[in-house]
């Protein structure tokens, strides 16, 4: 193969909220990178994941679930899944294929019409369905759009992954690799570790509480025995918020720590010292200049 031959290009993930996109791009990965909850819109910012192989380079970019915003942290959200479709190789519409089509997954489809970029639809969960239920949700979806392709999958147990991944190919140009081969994000270290910590907060908080959260890296540094000491400030909203947070004698947050370091540690490959301290900014979801303090940049985009 010589060089000019090898492929490359940026493929965006779309879908309705808690579909399956992370667990999608962790599970190509092989590593962490994008948060997994069962609350929905826990992803906030573009992520981007990359997989590289012999023959190519996928930059795949993970999106915030499409849903109405109710607030300036959702309009951003909504205006970083919009601009992922722009100038993007190929477009993975992924759908839960154990639901019934919804609202949410027409309001994407009439955005995707007005769209040139080939689209790709990934029936994930496969898991959960009879084959002939997947059959006929196959055949709902091709009557909206005319796909370029239709891939059916299971991304947490890994079905029909790879062939995913070779499809995805087919449509990729000759091109350069952007990143070195053994880079999985282009993502700083800060920030992934604060969606970690973000996550397990997610997962043991009431559901009161999940969209309230924000998680800010304010420090992260080695020490001479190689153990990293990370101290992060999750953010919440009101007190009564910070008092569920922290949990009873403080057990809530010692568990959310004790969980979170489990991955920042896999993550590093190094010993990690975790401290966590919540803190109420009040109505933070609407103030710009504090989300973005939080990394959630839009003009990045």
């Amino acid at each position: 193969m010589t060089e000019n031959e090898f492929k490359s290009g940026f493929i965006s993930i779309i879908g309705r909220p808690n579909v399956g996109k992370s667990t999608f791009m962790n599970k190509v990965l092989g590593q962490k990178v994008a948060i997994m909850s069962d609350k929905p819109q826990t992803t906030r910012n573009k992520i981007q994941g990359v997989h590289t192989t012999g023959t190519s380079q996928m930059i795949f970019i993970d999106t915030p679930g499409i849903h109405k915003p109710k607030h300036q942290l959702g309009e951003h959200m909504m205006k970083v899944a919009r601009n992922t479709l722009r100038e993007t190789e190929a477009i993975l519409f992924l759908v839960n294929v154990a639901e019934e089509l919804g609202r949410g997954d027409e309001y994407i489809i009439d955005m995707l019409k007005h769209t040139e970029t080939p689209i790709i639809l990934v029936l994930n969960k496969i898991d959960l369905v009879h084959p002939d239920k997947l059959i006929e949700q196959i055949e709902v979806y091709k009557d909206k759009l005319p796909f370029a392709d239709v891939v059916p999958i299971s991304a947490l147990q890994g079905n029909n992954v790879d062939r995913l991944l070779e499809v995805i190919e087919g449509y990729l140009p000759e091109g350069p690799m952007y990143y070195p081969e053994d880079r999985i994000t282009d993502h700083p270290e800060h920030f992934i570790v604060g969606e970690l910590i973000r996550e397990k907060a997610l997962h043991l908080t009431s559901q009161e509480i999940p969209h309230a959260i924000g998680v800010e890296v304010e420090r992260m540094k080695a020490d001479d025995r190689g153990t990293v000491n990370v101290s992060a400030v999750i953010y919440v909203e009101r007190d009564s918020q910070k008092g569920m947070v922290i949990g009873k004698n403080g057990k809530m947050l010692k568990e959310i720590g004790k969980m979170a370091r489990i991955d920042i540690e896999n993550l590093l490959g190094s010993r990690v010292y975790l401290e966590l301290w919540v803190k109420v900014q009040k109505d933070w979801r609407n103030k710009s200049q504090f989300i973005r303090s939080l990394g959630y940049r839009d003009e990045e985009y």
